[in-house]
């Protein structure tokens, strides 16, 4: 949840407007008038939740403060007006663990499983819906005696010296998102829905007529189902509980954007919108566009990291970490063919160099030119299958292989990899059988995720151009040039036998994991991207 609120608060830079950072600031503003009624809605809506009661601070008791924040928000389409919206938060940093809260952790929907989603409504052509939660988190209910002062603008007169004792969870308390995913995951199962086994915010549930499926982010949600009346049943309930948006047939999630052409039965994932307000804040609006994300005579390593003063000075203006992850959250969403080039660039976050940069304005630039690039899921061979791939001794600095997978639906990506091996491997052979071990243990996941969606038991296969490291997953035998490879990394070898998944040979030139582990030519890289629904 920290990724997504970060990328898209980088992204979110409305040019030439300030929204106010106080409330002296939103009652002087020019459109006070709007920011005051977004406050007084927020106020009612709190009331209405029974949020509070007002009492007099109990002995021994601390109130924490709270805080007014604004944000204006543009509407999905261009035609759509800006909202303004005033949220009460409370500051949640000044709580006590142990005494003001104990367990935090709150799950989110995983993007694999949106994605995974996503093809099945393309596959059989399902209602997609999107649901919204208003102030999701004043739902949660609160274990733990909390005070806190009256908000700014909104104290009752005669009333000063009393403090509100908080009998619902606020935003900015630390406790927060783990009671508001309690109340709805207990309200979800309450009303005869399956919570999933391998990710915890995506629910099923089989009626007479169809199966019906919700995904879960905080307070997003989105509802599929081949039977439009059962998802306007499951939106009736929702409603009833909790007060909701209907945001009608998804259009955009997580910053992600989602199209369809019902009549050719294509789904598109996107992320335009995020991909050129990234482009605006670093300024790469007008650079020149090249071919791929990252060229090979790019030889990164920690040598290329500042050394003089000069370069020290200079690489203390450049926005290095703020670019990489907003880079980031695209890979992570929809752009399996940036991950390579990601990877190798994340490395130096700490100390980066003049090259290092260079590195990221080339991916930059690739982005310019692929802005509009999207993922294609369609009626494709319903079929999850795997691809991995190894570039031995790649990294310069501690010659470490790098491993790279990606999983397809439909001849669509829905998971990817790419990323550093912990240990160093010294073949080929073994460097691509950690590679496998390591896919293999994302197609458990996947296989048993889908299964459960779709009740499809079927054997994933895993493509790997490797002969060598194929018939190491199968040869149970120990000899000198293998034994000392770590025992985990013949999970492979358990999963094979039992049938769950199966290891086949591709040719390299076939493999689209190819361009997840080094910089391939142009040819190749528009082969790799096209075979994993990668288009333009």
């Amino acid at each position: 949840a920290n990724v997504v609120a970060y990328a898209c608060a980088v992204a979110e830079e409305i040019e030439g407007i300030v929204e106010p950072s106080s409330y002296s600031d939103a009652v002087i503003s020019s459109d006070s008038d709007k920011w005051m009624a977004a406050m007084h809605d927020e106020m009612k809506s709190l009331e209405r939740n029974d949020t509070w009661d007002l009492i007099k601070l109990p002995k021994e008791k601390k109130p924490i403060h709270c805080k007014w924040v604004f944000k204006r928000k543009e509407g999905v389409s261009p035609n759509d007006k800006t909202r303004y919206k005033a949220r009460l938060v409370a500051k949640g940093y000044s709580q006590i663990p142990g005494i003001d809260y104990n367990e935090v952790f709150s799950p989110v929907v995983k993007h694999s499983s949106i994605r995974i989603l996503l093809s099945i409504v393309a596959m059989h052509d399902y209602e997609l819906q999107q649901l919204d939660v208003k102030t999701a988190f004043l739902h949660g209910e609160l274990e733990e005696d909390i005070y806190m002062h009256q908000p700014e603008g909104f104290i009752i007169p005669g009333k000063e010296n009393l403090v509100c004792k908080l009998k619902k969870s606020l935003y900015g308390l630390k406790q927060s998102p783990r009671q508001w995913y309690k109340r709805f995951d207990t309200f979800m199962l309450s009303q005869g829905f399956k919570r999933s086994n391998y990710d915890s915010c995506v629910y099923l549930k089989i009626t007479t007529h169809s199966a019906i499926y919700l995904l879960l982010y905080v307070d997003d949600m989105l509802i599929a189902s081949k039977d439009k009346g059962e998802i306007e049943n499951l939106k009736g309930q929702l409603s009833r509980e909790f007060e909701m948006k209907d945001l009608g047939d998804a259009k955009k999630i997580l910053g992600m954007e989602i199209s369809r052409d019902r009549t050719s039965g294509k789904l598109y994932l996107s992320q335009s919108g995020y991909v050129r307000k990234v482009l605006r804040r670093f300024n790469m609006l007008d650079v020149k566009p090249v071919s791929t994300p990252l060229a090979a005579h790019f030889k990164l390593s920690s040598a290329m990291c500042p050394q003089s003063n000069e370069d020290i000075e200079y690489m203390s203006r450049v926005p290095y970490s703020s670019a990489v992850g907003s880079l980031m959250y695209a890979m992570v969403c929809s752009r399996p063919d940036l991950s390579h080039a990601l990877s190798v660039v994340s490395r130096f976050m700490a100390n980066p160099g003049r090259e290092h940069w260079k590195a990221v304005q080339w991916i930059f630039r690739y982005l310019h030119g692929t802005a509009n690039a999207c993922l294609q899921f369609g009626k494709s061979k319903d079929e999850l299958v795997g691809y991995v791939d190894s570039d031995f001794a790649g990294d310069l600095d501690k010659r470490r292989s790098l491993t790279g997978y990606v999983f397809t639906i439909g001849g669509c990506a829905v998971s990817w990899k790419a990323t550093l091996q912990t240990t160093v491997a010294l073949s080929t052979t073994e460097a691509e059988y950690m590679a496998i071990s390591e896919a293999c243990k994302e197609a458990t996941w996947l296989r048993g995720l889908y299964f459960e969606l779709c009740g499809d038991t079927s054997c994933i296969t895993i493509f790997s151009d490797s002969q060598s490291a194929i018939c190491l997953t199968k040869d149970q035998m120990f000899h000198e040039r293998t034994k000392h490879i770590d025992v985990r990394y013949h999970y492979i070898r358990d999963v094979i036998a039992k049938g769950g998944v199966k290891v086949c040979k591709i040719s390299t030139h076939d493999n689209p994991a190819d361009m997840m582990t080094k910089p391939v030519p142009i040819t190749k890289f528009e082969l790799c991207s096209s075979l994993v629904g990668v288009t333009v």
